[in-house]
């Protein structure tokens, strides 16, 4: 079994302007790369990782493909393009080099009407052909609709959504996660990641202690076979190191999954099979 994390981040602060971090952030306020979380890695028993874009700016495809080639262990890289404007995602497309395995741009709570969108449409089933993923985080019920009318309209297309899609696990609440996260796992391409983002990193009372009746409603709507587990590092570091944070949502994971095989579809073999990680046909 590959054993792989479906959700990471490298940056160097001085090369990039990170707005999601804030002053509650300052023990990440730092730079993070390749030979950082080798080690992390094999302590924790985990072969591949996929790593993530986390600013919106040509730059990062540059750096992610550098960050790449000198980790042997990054399986995946999901890079970033302007995805609410086509021709603008058309033409980073074709000036990095493509290759990408996933996509995405940070969408924050704003608007995604124009992903239903004629030409937003036509990008994505573009997209779809050429084998890559997309990645979003829907947090509001308007979010969700897009999505969803997206999935419906470019039915071959592979959508994760990251970070459990944002459960409120730090009131205790449940709707409208509950009801939205059923709506998307109807949707029959579309993946989900067992981690958190940094929201709830930030603000969680405890952690991961609460995450048990949220990740086993996320195992009942989507099953494991789409289902990936991520660290989310190194946000995962305002909470715990890289060790305990990935021991706790195995743990959290092997009380929600049993079996051994769909166990193991959550451990590596989703993420495989969504981002055509290495050693995939």
């Amino acid at each position: 079994m590959t054993v792989i994390d479906a959700h990471h981040h490298f940056w160097r602060v001085d090369a990039q302007d990170q707005p999601w971090r804030d002053e509650r952030h300052g023990a990440i306020a730092r730079d993070y790369s390749p030979d950082d979380l080798a080690t992390e890695l094999a302590a924790a028993g985990v072969d591949q990782t996929v790593l993530v874009q986390s600013v919106d700016e040509p730059a990062e495809n540059d750096r992610l493909r550098g960050y790449a080639a000198e980790a042997p262990y990054v399986g995946a890289v999901v890079g970033w393009l302007p995805l609410a404007d086509p021709a603008a995602a058309r033409a980073e497309w074709e000036r990095s080099g493509s290759g990408f395995n996933g996509v995405r741009c940070l969408v924050g709570r704003d608007p995604l009407e124009w992903l239903n969108k004629p030409d937003s449409v036509e990008l994505f089933t573009e997209l779809a052909a050429a084998g890559v993923s997309w990645d979003v985080v829907p947090v509001t019920a308007q979010q969700t609709d897009a999505v969803i009318a997206l999935a419906t309209a470019v039915p071959e297309l592979r959508i994760v959504v990251d970070h459990l899609g944002r459960p409120p696990i730090d009131t205790g609440g449940w709707e409208p996660w509950g009801s939205q996260l059923g709506r998307l796992a109807e949707c029959p391409r579309l993946g989900l990641k067992v981690s958190l983002g940094i929201d709830l990193l930030t603000t969680l009372p405890a952690w991961p202690q609460d995450l048990d009746r949220y990740l086993t409603w996320a195992v009942q709507c989507f099953g494991a076979n789409r289902l990936m587990l991520a660290s989310n590092w190194p946000v995962v570091l305002l909470r715990a190191s890289y060790d305990d944070a990935w021991s706790a949502l195995r743990s959290a994971v092997e009380r929600a999954v049993p079996s051994g095989d769909e166990l193991a579809a959550v451990l590596g073999g989703t993420a495989a099979n969504y981002y055509r990680t290495k050693g995939q046909p």
